[in-house]
């Protein structure tokens, strides 16, 4: 898998216009000289069958910005003071003392001074946009959204930079997506380019108190889920980048965020929130190629800041500390800190509802094989998402399972390996048995075990991408899916042959065909090893696999006091 300083990019912001701070100065947490060595643990410790430590839950901390905010619905008033939302702390709160601040509510008697519209006519409709990706739907807990994430926890942010041609005046905001509104953080900078910029961040609180520590690289996939659901969101009339690798110093100036060791000190009643992938969308037909969007919002970084909590701050568990170290480290990106950015495409056929209607099928929806036309084209959404992304197969079921690659130079699958995959396949994603039923299984895998944290960081966010995009066709096209996050002991190149420690498992997607009218459930196969690997054509086998001696990878039972927990599928382990 490449690097990602080989990859081509748009052309990069001039190195002496640092962002507040500094992009070169770095959190202690990745200056250290043992800060590869502590990511290698954390990388062999989340991959390995240790069960997290039981954590009692979390809940959301309420929308630490300050005022109501912008209601994003139409509900037969548009206009808002832009003035009294970026005016200062007196005319915020007399605008704040004339509004409703209750979930979906219009905003009403604002002060007719510097009134400007909501225009949900502009090019950019950041209302629409933001609910078809984001936005919890009006009466739920939220846990529902057009977003999988892992544990249905949600704990990706965003942050809107709003320049001309938006629904939004100018300015920063952060979004809230419980009530679908945008609190104000300040104004824009000069010169800002058209459209808007959404920069992605986490919250991993709630997250590691369910998965301990497991957690890291799934806030690395839900962001990569996350960016993927705006890429797809993007309207017709505007240009739709994402990057995956910008250096975490620049999104946080960019975004009005202080940088990771001023956080405790300058906003003691936020979480931290590690910046990890932006999205931008443009006018079509704009001159992106020769603008560095985030170089331009970090001219001025100073934005409000969260509303101070009563008390003494909260203190952080050990295990909150490390993954939010390690998230830090991962968003560093001195050799490009201007990062890349490749334009993001929707397959045929996706729309509005399929976006909103998109959802984790029940394992019973999953055991049909889909077939073999849609699983290819559903490959290759996954491997064209993004040129740095990780390695990519589809395990299928049948009569003749096996293990299928894309065929290089044409459409179709070109068989891999020969045998059941899909038992193994449940013991390496936390016993999940219903896996070893599945119609197929669409992996991402590579991260070896010695990868830098910029491959750790584009492996997790580029797979999350891809699976979103992947999970968003596969809709399109008819098939339930179900994405797969958490991955134990998934040496996938081992299981075939290869050398360890190489080639792991880093997120999968289930795929079924729709049921059919009048099904009888299939009887579960026995685990078969992955064996008798080929490069012949791509049409399937037609014998049965050998039943011969599985490899050490495959479902032999941990030792015992390492069993991974069992609970109900999709409740614990799913992105």
């Amino acid at each position: 898998m490449p690097d990602a300083p080989d990859r081509g990019a748009v052309p990069t912001r001039d190195p002496r216009a640092e962002p507040p701070g500094g992009s070169a100065a770095k959190d202690p947490a990745g200056s250290s000289a043992g800060a590869p060595d502590c990511l290698g643990r954390a990388l062999a410790d989340a991959r390995s069958p240790r069960v997290p430590a039981l954590s009692p839950y979390v809940p959301e901390r309420p929308f630490p910005w300050s005022g109501p905010g912008l209601p994003l619905t139409d509900r037969g008033r548009r206009r808002t003071d832009a003035a009294a939302a970026f005016g200062g702390p007196r005319r915020r709160a007399a605008a704040g003392a004339r509004t409703d601040s209750g979930p979906g509510s219009a905003v009403t008697g604002f002060a007719t001074v510097g009134a400007a519209p909501i225009r949900h006519d502009a090019p950019l409709d950041l209302a629409r946009l933001l609910r078809l990706s984001l936005a919890a739907p009006a009466g739920t807990s939220g846990r529902l959204r057009p977003v999988p994430s892992a544990g249905a926890l949600h704990s990706v942010r965003a942050h809107l930079l709003v320049g001309p041609g938006c629904s939004l005046p100018p300015g920063r905001y952060a979004y809230d997506p419980h009530t679908h509104r945008a609190h104000p953080r300040g104004p824009a900078p000069d010169c800002v380019p058209a459209g808007a910029l959404a920069v992605l961040t986490v919250a991993a609180s709630r997250t590691v108190a369910h998965y301990g520590h497991r957690a890291w690289p799934l806030l690395l996939l839900d962001a990569g889920h996350a960016a993927a659901a705006l890429a797809q969101a993007g309207p017709p009339t505007a240009d739709v980048l994402v990057c995956l690798d910008a250096d975490g110093a620049l999104l946080s100036a960019a975004a009005g965020l202080p940088r990771a060791p001023a956080r405790h000190s300058e906003w003691q009643a936020a979480e931290l929130e590690p910046p990890l992938a932006a999205v931008w969308f443009t006018p079509t037909g704009g001159s992106v190629r020769t603008i560095d969007p985030l170089s331009a919002w970090a001219t001025r970084a100073r934005a409000s800041a969260p509303v101070r909590a009563p008390g003494p701050p909260i203190a952080q568990p050990r295990e909150l500390s490390r993954t939010q170290r390690l998230l830090s480290l991962l968003a560093q990106a001195p050799a490009r800190p201007a990062g890349t950015w490749h334009p993001a495409s929707r397959s045929e056929g996706v729309t509005g509802k399929t976006l909103t209607t998109r959802r984790s099928a029940p394992p019973d929806d999953l055991r049909r094989p889909p077939e073999r036309e849609l699983l290819a084209s559903v490959l290759t959404t996954a491997r064209t998402a993004s040129p740095a992304g990780p390695d990519w197969t589809v395990v299928t079921g049948g009569a003749a399972p096996a293990l299928y690659t894309a065929s290089p130079g044409r459409p179709g699958l070109l068989l891999h390996a020969h045998g059941d995959a899909r038992p193994t396949l449940a013991h390496w994603a936390a016993r999940q048995t219903w896996i070893g039923t599945t119609g197929a299984v669409l992996l991402a895998h590579g991260c070896p075990d010695d990868a830098s944290p910029a491959e750790v960081r584009i492996s997790h966010l580029a797979a999350g991408y891809a699976i979103g995009l992947a999970q968003t066709h596969a809709t399109a096209l008819g098939l339930r899916s179900r994405p797969i996050g958490s991955w134990q002991q998934a040496d996938l190149g081992a299981a075939l042959g290869e050398a360890p420690g190489r080639d792991w498992v880093v997120h999968g997607l289930a795929l079924g065909a729709p049921p059919a009218k009048t099904t009888t459930p299939p009887a579960t196969r026995t685990a078969t090893p992955l064996t008798t690997r080929t490069a012949t054509a791509p049409a399937a086998p037609t014998a049965a696999p050998r039943a011969t001696r599985p490899t050490p990878h495959s479902t032999d039972p941990p030792a015992p006091g390492t069993t991974a927990r069992t609970t109900p599928p999709g409740e614990e382990e799913r992105p």
